[in-house]
């Protein structure tokens, strides 16, 4: 293994959240560790939030907090994926808190275990805890019921205590006005920033050395200018990711140490290759309630990590602007004949969803007619076939960019869809984009060989 030529125990940069290669160089995490503890052990907080952007160590921080509480004094329940539904998820708490599969599905009934769970647990001297990682995935209804959650406390103290940890996303969304009265609800709330300095990089790389086994010097002196630039100021997982490429390169090459040149090479292989984006339009109101197509624009670019796959040979991408082909220019319905009358049909009666205009239609040049969700509603779409086979024969990345123009192009032309107060704009762009990547991978369904 690479990492014994360097005489070392174990990898010391692996990407995983690992406390024992924890290094208290990183401020802005030692801070979100020592308020979140706080709010939980002292504070009696019933909510506190942990933000930050990819890479930075927030799921590291959330092991760190749980290795750092007396396990006696807690029941802990640690959620790594809050994408689900809120009957779910909560399933999975109480799943979590009681050891073993919770099996019913009414809500009254989930709500009604929980709230037994709280007192029994606090009965026998101990604390529910429930930890959310990933919280920017949760969707606004969603984080309307974890809300009402926290009212399930006793008149003079919190019952339990909720921590969210996730992407900047969800720092946006607990601070618009709408949600008001969960952010009040927030007992301490700390952003996770990079490692700031060069010198706290070398600290940190150095010292995960040691942890690690290592008693010699391995990186040189003039290894760490590169490392901070090409870690983006301090993101740890790009010093992880840097550092492993290139103790494995210096294996590779019978090297005694790692200098500034070989660090910059390896850096210099992870160069964002997307140019600048060309001078954009002033950005124009599409969506109605103030958003522009910078926020679908922000929204792509935000999950385009997840989204992606490894290059591989491929047609032309499919661009992201207005050379996609014409398959959502609107067409009357009457000239469609009968099959043509998709309408938006709402299939809730949650507050905050509006239904389509009586009358109202979606649809789009006619070849393939297919289906897709459009928040709580459902909408018929007609997709050229050489859209559809277009889009079939390229990679998921060229797939990802086409769904999301279209979806754009449906809440553009259809603004009555986020025209609610509570609608969440980019949360239905979303939506709309995975429902149409679904379809267009889905070859049985859409009927295209």
């Amino acid at each position: 293994m690479y990492y014994e030529y360097w005489c070392l125990r174990k990898p010391p940069f692996d990407n995983v959240p690992d406390p024992t290669m924890y290094v208290d160089s990183h401020k802005s995490m030692e801070n979100a560790i020592a308020e979140t503890l706080f709010a939980i052990e002292e504070g009696g907080e019933s909510i506190a939030v942990i933000v930050g952007d990819v890479g930075l160590g927030k799921t590291l921080s959330l092991r760190m907090i749980i290795d750092s509480l007396d396990q006696e004094k807690y029941k802990i329940a640690l959620i790594t994926n809050p994408s689900i539904t809120f009957v779910q998820l909560t399933k999975e708490i109480i799943g979590q808190l009681t050891g073993k599969p919770y099996k019913k599905t009414r809500k009254v009934d989930l709500l009604e275990t929980f709230n037994k769970i709280l007192f029994e647990t606090i009965d026998t001297g101990k604390k529910v805890l429930i930890l959310i990682d990933e919280a920017n995935a949760i969707s606004p209804a969603n984080l309307e019921h974890l809300r009402l959650l926290t009212n399930m406390q006793d008149d003079d103290r919190n019952l339990f205590t909720m921590v969210l940890c996730g992407q900047t996303e969800l720092a946006r969304r607990l601070e618009h006005p709408s949600r008001a009265n969960l952010f009040q609800r927030v007992g301490t709330y700390n952003t996770i920033d990079t490692i700031h300095t060069e010198a706290l990089v070398k600290t940190y790389v150095e010292t995960r050395l040691r942890l690690a086994g290592g008693t010699q010097q391995i990186f040189n002196d003039d290894a760490f200018d590169p490392l901070w630039k090409h870690s983006e100021e301090g993101v740890p997982r790009l010093i992880n990711k840097i550092c492993k490429l290139c103790l494995k390169a210096g294996e590779t090459n019978g090297l005694e140490s790692i200098n500034g040149e070989l660090v910059d090479q390896i850096g210099q292989r992870f160069q964002r290759m997307t140019g600048p984006v060309g001078q954009r339009r002033r950005p124009r109101k599409i969506f109605g309630r103030g958003v522009t197509g910078r926020t679908v624009h922000r929204a792509v670019t935000e999950e385009k990590e997840v989204m992606t796959e490894p290059a591989v040979p491929m047609p032309a991408p499919i661009p992201e602007t207005a050379d996609v082909p014409e398959p959502i220019r609107p067409v009357a319905a009457e000239s469609m004949g009968e099959r043509a009358q998709p309408r938006l049909v709402a299939q809730t009666d949650e507050p905050g969803e509006t239904p389509a205009p009586s009358g109202e239609t979606i649809a789009f040049e006619y070849q393939q007619p297919v289906e897709i969700e459009v928040g709580k509603m459902k909408a018929t779409v007609d997709l050229p076939l050489h859209v559809i086979q277009q889009a079939q024969s390229s990679s998921r990345e060229s797939r990802v960019k086409l769904a999301g123009v279209l979806a754009a192009r449906v809440l553009q032309q259809h603004p009555h869809i986020t025209a609610s107060a509570s609608a969440d704009p980019v949360e239905l762009w979303s939506k709309v984009r995975e429902s149409l990547l679904n379809l267009f991978e889905d070859e049985q369904k859409l009927g295209v060989m």
